[in-house]
């Protein structure tokens, strides 16, 4: 871990660190932001390292990606390692090799490019290091760890190595979500003042319970401890436990937690969670969580609430708001859940800020998002006043529009061929491990808040590699 000097202020240090991160680009060690050693060849092959329900969802993104071949399938378990083959010859119709260990694997295979991991968090920094140090670029599903010393360790490798290593927060190259930034909140400024940021991954409990599997499927006891799972039970659902994983606040909120700080580009000042096991009463992580985050802004103050509900599916399912005083952006990978809100009054200016005669216009207006033919959402209409009911401090709805950008291919894909596009030298990555590493690592603290219930107030060095 680096020493931060002491004699640099707090907010210095964090406008420092979280330099870049608002563009979503690599814009720190040179030797990462490109893969400077890219092969003449379009052809990458690539070796998937844990081939389960993620690693599948991985797969049949990128099978869609010309120019890759999928050379070996690594897992630990016979049943995801026949599936990856099968998976592999239905699309190139040649078998790849399967192995069970990725120490056998890196020490047999010639000529592979990269490693696509997606195996337990436990298992993604010791698995990407390995890779790392093999020569081989990375890109590794998030969390980047279940512990911040294991993240860490993945940066420096990456950056030792001068191979590329992308995490995998796929909204960071999802278009929606970079057109809303770039064009929306931070170029013409459509919310005005950010005030409030909200979030939330609400699942139901069909879809929260335990994993099953077929007993003739099991795993040998002794494989299992070999790799750090005590029964097949843990093996299945690894996410439940504290020694294994971060829960369902890393499980879920980390990809909007993610969204919080890269939009706002800093990191949060201060962090309040609370958790509890309400129905899963056996489980070692809670089932739900609720956390508050106050962000220092140039802006100003920014509070943002996140909750993670395994108990229910009610409210909309999972979106993230970003409200201001001239409006609110919702925004999700689901399209139904994602839209703009207009204020019906802008937010007076302020008298004490000098007029800029020379400021350009915005160049996307209000009118202009009609003009690009945003749907025009009808407001809801107000409620008649009701005699003896006070409602003079109720605010008139606002003028709502439909945020386009449907993605018509599977969501991880485009942040997949941002990563091989930048083995090629043709693009800078989305979500390098180092800006990773800005993102999550105030994650890593929310299960600590919720158990003390108390709070935390973060030092440079809790957030710094």
């Amino acid at each position: 871990m680096e020493n931060t000097p002491s004699n640099i202020p707090r907010r210095d240090f964090l406008q420092r660190a979280t330099a870049g991160v608002g563009a979503g680009l690599v814009l720190g060690v040179p030797n990462i932001l490109r893969a400077a050693d890219a092969a003449p060849s379009k052809k990458i092959n690539v070796a998937l390292v844990g081939h389960g329900k993620q690693g599948q969802v991985l797969f049949d993104a990128m099978k869609n990606i010309p120019g890759l071949h999928f050379q070996a399938v690594c897992d630990i378990w016979d049943y995801n390692r026949g599936a990856g083959v099968g998976h592999v010859y239905a699309v190139e119709k040649q078998k790849p090799k399967a192995y069970a260990d990725i120490d056998e694997m890196l020490a047999t295979e010639k000529g592979l490019d990269a490693a696509v991991i997606a195996t337990p968090d436990f298992w993604h920094s010791p698995h990407t290091v390995k890779c790392l140090e093999a020569g081989l670029h990375v890109y590794c599903e998030k969390m980047m760890s279940n512990t911040i010393e294991g993240a860490r360790a993945m940066v420096v490798a990456a950056e030792k190595s001068g191979k590329l290593c992308q995490i995998g927060h796929q909204r960071r190259s999802n278009p929606r979500y970079r057109f809303t930034l770039d064009q929306l909140i931070n170029g013409s400024k459509i919310c005005g003042q950010i005030i409030n940021v909200n979030g939330q991954w609400n699942r139901a409990v069909k879809s929260s319970q335990d994993i099953a599997y077929k007993p003739s499927l099991t795993i040998k006891p002794e494989v299992l401890a070999k790799y750090g799972f005590k029964d097949m039970h843990q093996f299945m659902n690894w996410r439940f436990y504290r020694d294994l994983s971060g829960g369902a606040i890393s499980d879920l909120g980390a990809h909007q937690i993610d969204i919080f700080n890269w939009f706002l580009g800093a990191v949060p000042k201060s962090l309040y969670a609370t958790g509890a096991n309400s129905y899963f009463k056996n489980r070692e992580h809670f089932d739900n969580v609720m956390a508050l985050f106050d962000y220092e802004t140039p802006q100003g103050l920014v509070r943002a609430f996140y909750q993670v509900l395994t108990t229910t599916s009610a409210g909309g399912g999972y979106y993230e708001s970003f409200m201001g005083t001239e409006g609110t952006i919702k925004i999700s990978e689901n399209s139904s859940a994602t839209e703009i809100f207009k204020e019906t009054s802008p937010a007076p200016k302020d008298p004490t800020v000098p007029v800029d005669p020379n400021a350009k216009i915005p160049p996307l207006s209000w009118d202009g998002l009609v003009q690009r033919g945003l749907l025009r959402k009808q407001a809801a209409a107000p409620k008649p006043k009701t005699e003896g009911v006070v409602d003079s401090r109720v605010s008139a709805p606002p003028e709502g529009f439909a945020l386009p950008g449907e993605l018509n291919k599977p969501p991880h894909q485009p942040h997949l061929e941002n990563f091989f596009a930048a083995i090629r030298g043709e693009a800078k990555l989305n979500c390098d491990a180092r800006h990773a590493f800005l993102s999550e690592a105030p994650i890593y603290y929310v299960n600590p808040s919720a158990l003390s219930k108390q709070p935390i107030v973060f030092t440079p060095e809790q957030l710094s590699v």
